[in-house]
């Protein structure tokens, strides 16, 4: 696999090629020019979203010029990492990428120190399908001691962010699921809004009438009402935002950000977005802006290793808890740690079926 600074230089059409379907005049050669573009815009489109649920929009971004890939922002996610402590690889060929969420202009999260989503997506060796598993950024497990002496304690999973930066939750994550972690994906959530408006809107199904308690809306109010809606960009940030109106807190954010990331897919995959260089551009301006990924991933290869998932092919889960307690003064998730460990061994042996089968 060569190194992302080898990455091979593909341009996206400006042009959709004869708009009539007639013969070429060049002796044939661009019989097939039409067909190459709706190709590489499939590829491209594909990958950009599952970057906001595991890398593919900066996949497809350094698909799209050079430039725009030299200007995605990378992380040094595995700096001081001791190999000794981490996983060993059990299924060859199968891919496991963190991405961690953080919502810079989340009033709620001004210091930004923290990573707001974590999510494990696990790619099979055969790469026809994802399984995109949410872990409870409040889980209460053990967060090694980082590089510069901080944790070496028992804390919420996110702590670790705080107190070592990815190396630390690289480190965490990997010790909680016992999954090896190939790469690491960052993206900023805030940025949805951005995505989303650069799409024309995405189609959400709600499920129960709600006030966001803080939103980009004037008034720092947003109704939602129980149906199918068309949201822009602020209502969907909003959306995906939302916890202390739910009993359930952040179970009910975790799904509503599920909700948003496929919506997402889905739109982008639709004729209007491949059809429009337009559209095309602006969206994956959006989301390089919205993505930051590790030193050592591949672009080029990984996307196209991905170019035929679809919506369809994602599968979305949420570690097993027992529910929600309180450690001293904190407000705490307990994992369910037998059926988490069923869980995240099926994803070490790259068991697709009984990924699912414990993620239901």
């Amino acid at each position: 696999m060569p190194r992302a600074d080898q990455t091979a230089e593909l341009h996206l059409p400006t042009d959709t090629g004869p708009a009539d379907g007639g013969p070429p005049d060049d002796g044939g050669q661009t019989a097939t020019r039409p067909r190459r573009r709706r190709w590489r815009r499939i590829v491209l489109i594909t990958l950009i979203v599952l970057a906001l649920v595991g890398g593919g929009g900066v996949i497809a971004a350094g698909l799209y010029v050079r430039s725009i890939n030299s200007g995605i922002e990378r992380v040094d996610a595995f700096d001081g990492v001791p190999e000794e402590s981490r996983p060993q690889v059990v299924a060859q060929g199968a891919m496991n990428i963190m991405i961690l969420g953080s919502d810079s202009r989340d009033p709620e999260n001004a210091g930004g120190s923290r990573s707001d989503t974590i999510i494990l997506a696990h790619l099979p060796k055969d790469r026809s399908s994802a399984q995109l598993i949410s872990i409870p950024r409040d889980t209460w497990t053990h967060v090694p001691r980082s590089k510069e002496g901080r944790g070496g304690r028992d804390a919420k999973i996110n702590a670790a962010y705080a107190w070592g930066g990815v190396p630390l939750m690289v480190q965490t994550v990997e010790a909680f699921t016992g999954v090896r972690i190939d790469h690491v994906t960052m993206v900023d959530f805030a940025g949805f809004k951005e995505i989303v408006d650069a799409l024309g809107g995405v189609d959400i199904d709600v499920e129960q009438s709600f006030t966001s308690t803080h939103s980009l809306a004037p008034g720092g109010r947003r109704e939602f009402t129980k149906g199918r809606q068309t949201m822009d960009g602020p209502t969907a940030l909003d959306y995906a935002r939302e916890r202390y109106a739910f009993a359930n807190g952040d179970f009910t954010r975790i799904k509503h950000q599920q909700q948003v990331i496929k919506a997402i897919l889905d739109k982008a995959a639709s004729g209007g977005t491949l059809g429009s260089p337009t559209k095309l551009n602006s969206f994956v301006q959006a989301t390089a802006d919205a993505v930051a990924v590790d030193k050592s991933m591949s672009l080029v290869d990984l996307a196209m290793e991905l170019r035929h998932l679809r919506s369809g092919n994602l599968g979305f889960y949420t570690c097993p808890t027992k529910g929600t307690g309180r450690v001293g003064s904190e407000s705490v998730v307990f994992a369910d740690v037998p059926k988490a460990k069923v869980l995240f061994d099926a994803v070490r042996r790259d068991a697709v079926s009984e990924i699912v089968a414990a993620g239901k």
